[in-house]
């Protein structure tokens, strides 16, 4: 099982294009998607929790292989993948489990509460990123296409009005523009 944390603030085209790759090269039956309440390492997102969530709805719609996790979204939620993946251990002793980051994320994964746990709970897949090198040895190395989105790019695109169809799915950049959710 692989499992893909993140604001999603808004989900977008790399967030499925690393679901996509990780199950076809990494053999995965399912991908879990947890998406986070309050992170601890950087601003709180913009859209509401219920926006995000239902944005990720609509970016997964139809797709069985996927499922959304919504224990970070709690309010006493810990906001510490050791904490959840801990968790998900407890939940679910017999699966193997992969969690997937960008290059952005793993560059900093040693300052992390406790990496050395999360690796022991997860094999760690890291996927290209522009502008960040990719590691050597640690970690398992997923090739793909590099894809520069980010969702800080999307929110000032969709401020600006531009149209954000080339970045996220369709759903989901009508969503953004009927709840003008990044003014």
């Amino acid at each position: 099982m692989g499992i893909l944390g993140g604001t999603f603030d808004p989900v977008h085209n790399a967030h499925l294009a690393i679901a996509s790759t990780a199950r076809q090269r990494l053999n995965l039956e399912r991908v879990l998607w947890i998406p986070t309440g309050k992170p601890g390492y950087r601003k709180p997102p913009v859209a509401s929790a219920e926006d995000r969530l239902a944005m990720l709805e609509l970016a997964l719609k139809g797709e069985p292989a996927y499922e959304i996790d919504r224990r970070e979204l709690d309010a006493s939620a810990s906001p510490y993948t050791v904490d959840t993946l801990t968790a998900l251990r407890a939940e679910r002793p017999r699966d193997e489990f992969y969690l997937l980051l960008g290059a952005d994320q793993y560059a900093s994964f040693r300052g992390w509460r406790r990496p050395a746990d999360v690796a022991r709970l997860a094999r760690i897949a890291v996927f290209t990123r522009p502008g960040y090198e990719l590691p050597a040895g640690e970690a398992i190395v997923v090739p793909m296409a590099a894809m520069p989105l980010s969702a800080s790019d999307i929110r000032a695109r969709a401020a600006r009005g531009e149209a954000l169809t080339d970045a996220l799915p369709p759903a989901v950049a009508n969503y953004i523009a009927e709840k003008r959710l990044y003014p």
